[in-house]
């Protein structure tokens, strides 16, 4: 309410106290802010000036478009070479190209390398740039969203347009609508609401329901309509662009009168806000796109590399000294037998040879030896990664209905990862819950209403008792506590009158109003000292005297007023800790309900809903009267006012008779619980980062099975640093003593959290973190949640996953190796962020347990077959010089050497990452413990990788020396003429891609026609390609040497003998291996896929595996060590959780007093 003179009046009750009057910048604290820009030190260049009202600006700020895209036209190119040259395989290639440029050096000619490492590179440039593709949609879906904006140009009137956010400039005054996202950094004028008040979400940011209010300057309260900004003439100097969210400084001067008012936080209106239950605000544009405080706590697009990735790149940098040795022993045995024989076989012309001497020979051998590492292995990992995460866009399974929305894979680099995950990082609001509160349960006077299990509250047996039943009178004072104990502003419909909408900051008090209202009893008045409420058929007024406000400490909330009978009553809503030690033990007050009431709480607590104790006392008029002069006194005090305030509460607040509990479902997403129930049951540790308060994200905890109540919570809530470092190590004590077997969940305040990153503790917290089941990081910011992501990635060594909705899970994302982004409603910046997209959290299980698992044993089986069908070909050419003296001479045509990977051998490996399978979709999500095999990596490992390196070899040898054995001696051939060193090496081909193509089938664990298809298919085809290519010179002026070959070979009878004997005899000990093995030592992997294939039970093998150390360990998951139920008292969990904005801008108390919803507001035209 407000005077002559511009100032706020605060109404402490109705005695007459109106005395008292605040400036209303003083009540907003922005005279007491510290003003660094007044300082006369201050250089002028850390200065923002913005002028308003001016078709230009001082100077050119940034552009409010926004880019998460990796590239762009000029640092495409450098940027991609630069990644695909860390690749190991990609630089030793390069390498390889460059050796074969020089002239005489290369047997295998002078683009045999050149030509695939272009194609590979075409093809991830072709992926890179499609993804990318992607992100740049997300940006522009963004950038081209539409606001207001009165903007006064060179030679037009200043005026009203519509704008994409792109375009929007620095100065500019925007106009917002409730239910808008800001589209920058703003500066708030004036609003709707009295006193330029305006509520804001800021849960995109920080993760907090509740609603934070805003003010603007007195002096701009005024500006409610285009006349009155068409005069505006002001300048803002502010502070220049940085990170931190909650801090601003900054001077609004106008120019008229030349005053000067500081402005703060207050009136900071941040990008990624949402404006709501406000009908419109007008604000200053001072930081856009990349300058603004949300995207100044990103960071650019990080390049991350699977660990598969890192562990090959290992390998190959292994094989790369094999191959330096081999080449350097091959060379070292050419000069060796030149020295001996080059006389003696002066007819070979050595001395003729140019050039010739040891480093050529060097260069040589390695260059006839570098197919020993696959070069088709990254185009093979490219295309199959790039289907696979088309797989996962196309799963119909994952397709949001409510949104419409696809699983997106954003980058398909990571597909394996998805099959490793040890540690879930978690937001909270938008990503587990829907930030919607929904009554659903309450007990009055001992009686339990709503069943819970129905989408709305049932409230035919409630007001049926309320005027029939003995408690009735209970159910009124009940009724009206809930009606009247808040802080709600009503808005009355433009579309029905009867029916309101309500501001409030607090969405349980929003919850309360909204479910009333459908019970017939209508808040829809409230003036500064009175409000009115339609109670069924009545007409109540009631007189607000005192506003006692809820904070942190208190933890409850209390309203004085008299009723329509003069009566003065007290209402309270709170805590059961704090409410109960408060009530009347006088036996006409203390109610026989009172227990089971607590009870019931109990019960609303275990199935995750949100409680508050309501209670309620008569007042006298004599103990009001004194109390209320007490109460103004400490209202009154210069130090210390706050303490004192609470004090005088305690002494009102006392002798109270309960009413009830509330029931309020902060509600999950659907399949949340099921959801995270399954991600446990694999092994991973869920941790929920939150910026909200600890009782409401316990809360969540409870509600979502993330934890239950046999849990034991270890709370780190202390802001010391000696005495947070003491509290850690006390309680890792306590778990490897007193809770060794039992389930803990650790809580961690923000001021903790902070003081844990910043101190010497880290490693203390890791060691009780990583003894808990799981964690719970309240109050924290942006930076600590990539902070934290950080901190378990590098001191684990586990692989990480971060999934959030939000602005704020931005860092998060980018921290983790791998970033999952929701689809929410408030914004894309986690989507366009995250390497996949889903449209609800439950999707996550079939990512990870599906898609995650097969990918990952598919991509493993790629890489460990690429390597083995190669030096299987290619490590023959050592063996052949064995042979030939080490002269360097190839046994294959050189472009069969190339073709041998492109044609031939691809759709065998393609087959493997693409369609085979370890079990079945259904089978995987109905037993998530199958996860915990792809955890323990041991699918690809070292020991695994050098295994089929040495199959590789032991084949090689028996393919060569068995076919060196059958032409050890001459052959006559069909026309006459004698079989030379390509003779052989064709039978040798032959062979070899018969066998490397077999044992894909051995690896192959679910068949289908494409797997034929592959295997018999690719064989064929080499048959039918090697016909054709020995006809197509001279045609072609390529490969003569091959000229008539087909017909020679498929004439001799030898090589149908070999085609028979060699390729049974090469993979006959891998299929008796394989046999003995699931036969005598089959793995639990392997039993489930025999019980599927023969249509089997899964379940009782499951339960009753006894196959191997690995079945044991996992059927052990199936059963989990409860901690006894006789915990303190204090542990015993009661569901107290209640959202509202403390400290804010405006006071609760003084909020109320300022509006008077019987007055129209402005338009806002």
């Amino acid at each position: 309410m407000k005077n002559d003179s511009n100032q706020d009046i605060i109404d402490f009750g109705e005695t007459g106290f109106s005395s008292v009057t605040v400036n209303s910048e003083v009540s907003q604290r922005i005279d007491t802010q510290s003003d660094p820009l007044n300082n006369n030190n201050n250089n002028d260049n850390n200065i923002r000036l913005i002028q308003i009202n001016k078709p230009t600006q001082v100077v050119k700020y940034c552009s409010n478009s926004i880019s998460t895209s990796k590239y762009n036209f000029l640092t495409f190119l450098p940027i991609f070479l630069f990644e695909q040259f860390q690749k190991y395989s990609n630089a030793f290639f390069l390498i390889i190209v460059i050796l074969q440029q020089i002239p005489g050096v290369s047997p295998t000619g002078r683009y045999a390398t050149l030509v695939p490492l272009v194609f590979i590179l075409g093809v991830s440039a072709i992926k890179e740039l499609l993804e990318d593709y992607k992100r740049r949609k997300s940006d522009k879906m963004l950038n081209n969203k539409k606001t207001k904006v009165f903007r006064k140009n060179n030679f037009i009137e200043s005026s009203w347009s519509t704008v994409k956010w792109k375009d929007v400039c620095v100065g500019d005054i925007l106009k917002i609508a409730a239910g808008e996202l800001f589209p920058a950094d703003l500066l708030l004028l004036s609003s709707s609401e009295p006193d330029s008040i305006c509520y804001i979400q800021t849960a995109n940011l920080d993760g907090e329901t509740n609603l934070k209010i805003r003010q603007g300057l007195s002096k701009t309260s005024h500006l409610i309509d285009s006349d009155h900004l068409k005069s505006f003439n002001a300048e803002i100097e502010c502070e220049l662009p940085n990170q931190h969210l909650y801090e601003f400084s900054g001077n609004l001067k106008f120019m008229e009168d030349r005053t000067e008012l500081p402005v703060g936080p207050d009136q900071l209106l941040l990008r990624g806000s949402l404006l709501q239950n406000t009908k419109w605000i007008y604000g200053i544009v001072i930081y856009t796109g990349h300058e603004t405080k949300i995207m100044k706590n990103s960071t650019s697009p990080p390049f991350k590399r699977s660990q598969v990735e890192k562990s090959t790149n290992i390998q190959i940098l292994a094989l790369f000294i094999i191959l330096l040795i081999i080449s350097l022993f091959s060379a070292i045995t050419s000069e060796i037998w030149l020295a001996h024989n080059a006389k003696s076989h002066w007819y070979l012309g050595f001395e003729n040879e140019s050039p010739n001497n040891f480093f050529y020979s060097f260069l040589t051998f390695f260059i006839l030896y570098n197919n020993l590492i696959p070069i088709s292995l990254q185009v093979t990992l490219e295309l199959v990664k790039f289907l696979q995460a088309s797989f996962i866009n196309m799963d119909e399974e994952m397709f949001d209905s409510e949104n419409g929305f696809s699983a997106v894979a954003r980058t398909s680099n990571l597909n394996e990862e998805l099959g490793q995950i040890k540690y879930i990082f978690s937001d909270k609001t938008g990503t587990l819950t829907c930030n919607k509160m929904e009554f659903k349960r309450c007990s009055i006077a001992g009686i339990q209403y709503g069943t819970g299990n129905e989408q709305e509250f049932n409230s035919y047996e409630l007001l049926n008792n309320l005027n029939t039943h003995e408690t009735g009178k209970v159910i009124d004072e009940f009724l009206t506590l809930l009606a009247t104990c808040h802080t709600v502003i009503p808005d009355k419909r433009d579309d029905n009158p009867d029916m309101f909408d309500y501001q409030a900051s607090s969405p349980d008090e929003s919850a309360f109003v909204k479910e009333l209202q459908r019970f017939g009893i209508v808040f829809h008045s409230r003036t500064p000292d009175k409000i009115k409420v339609k109670f069924l058929e009545d007409e109540r007024e009631y007189q607000i005297l005192n506003l006692l406000e809820f904070n942190s400490s208190r933890k409850r909330m209390s309203v004085i007023l008299r009723d329509q009978d003069g009566t003065i009553k007290l209402y309270c809503k709170g805590a059961d800790n704090v409410i109960i030690p408060r009530v009347s033990l006088q036996p006409e007050d203390f109610r026989s309900y009172t227990d089971v009431t607590i009870d019931h709480m109990e019960n609303f607590a275990k199935e995750g809903f949100r409680t508050l104790i309501l209670a309620y006392r008569i007042i006298s008029e004599e103990e009001y009267k004194k109390w209320n002069a007490d109460y103004l006194k400490a209202a009154l005090s210069i130090h210390g006012r706050e303490k004192k305030v609470e004090e005088c509460a305690e002494l009102i607040e006392k002798n109270l008779i309960v009413l009830g509990v509330t029931a309020i479902e902060d509600k999950l997403q659907e399949g949340v619980p099921e959801t995270i129930r399954m991600l446990q049951k694999t092994g991973i540790k869920l941790w929920v980062l939150t910026g909200d308060k600890i009782e409401t994200a316990v809360n969540i905890g409870y509600s979502s099975k993330l934890i239950d109540e046999d849990t034991h919570l270890i709370y780190l809530i202390d802001e010391r640093p000696e005495k947070l470092k003491e509290t850690i190590k006390t309680n890792i004590y306590h778990i490897n003593n007193r809770f060794k077997n039992s389930q803990t969940a650790l809580i961690i305040d923000g001021k903790a959290l902070n003081y844990i990153l910043s101190f010497e503790c880290k490693k203390e917290f890791l060691e009780l973190a990583m003894a808990c089941k799981t964690a719970i990081c309240c109050r924290a910011t942006p930076r600590n949640k990539a902070q934290i992501v950080d901190l378990i990635k590098k001191h684990t060594g586990s692989i990480t996953l971060a999934i959030g909705d939000g602005a704020n899970d931005v860092s998060m994302i980018q921290a983790a190796h791998v970033g999952v982004g929701i689809y929410g409603k408030e914004g894309t910046q986690a989507l366009s962020a995250s390497d996949y997209a889903i449209g609800k959290f439950r999707f996550l299980a079939k990512l990870l347990l599906v898609h995650g698992v097969w990918n990952y044993k598919r991509l493993c089986k790629v890489i460990l077959y690429s390597f083995y069908k190669n030096i299987c070909l290619y490590i023959i050419e050592f063996w052949f010089a064995l042979s030939n003296g080490f002269s360097g001479q190839i046994l294959f045509e050189r472009w069969l050497i190339s073709l041998y990977n492109v044609l031939f051998t691809a759709a065998p490996p393609m087959a493997l990452g693409l369609f085979d399978r370890p079990s079945m979709a259904s089978t995987m999500l109905k037993f998530p413990e199958l996860y915990k095999i792809c955890q323990e990596k041991t699918d690809f490992n070292i020991k695994v990788f050098w295994t089929w390196i040495m199959n590789a070899f032991i084949h090689s040898i028996v393919i060569y020396f068995m076919c060196y054995g059958i032409f050890k001696k001459d052959m006559v051939l069909y026309d006459g003429t004698i079989g030379d060193y390509l003779f052989m090496g064709n039978h040798v081909y032959t062979y070899c891609v018969i066998v490397v193509c077999l044992k894909s089938g051995l690896e192959t664990d679910s068949w289908t026609w494409i797997t034929h298809l592959s295997i018999w298919g690719s064989i064929g085809f080499w048959f039918i390609f090697s016909v054709f290519y020995s006809q197509i010179w001279p045609w072609i002026g390529l490969a003569p040497e091959m000229s008539g070959m087909a017909p020679n070979v498929y004439r001799c009878w030898i090589f149908w003998m070999g085609l028979i004997f060699v390729p049974i005899l090469v993979i006959l000990p891998d299929f008796i291996y394989k046999s003995l093995q699931r036969t005598l030592f089959k793995t639990y992997e392997q039993a489930i896929q025999e019980n599927e294939a023969n249509k089997k039970e899964v379940e009782r093998l499951i339960r009753h595996s006894r196959f191997t150390e690995t079945a044991r360990l996992l059927k052990s998951a199936f059963s989990f060590t409860r901690v006894p139920s006789n915990l303190d008292q204090n542990q015993r969990y009661r569901g107290f959780a209640f959202s509202q904005e403390e400290n804010g801008v405006v006071r609760q108390a003084d909020l109320i007093r300022v509006y008077n919803t019987n007055v129209d507001k402005p338009s806002g035209r």
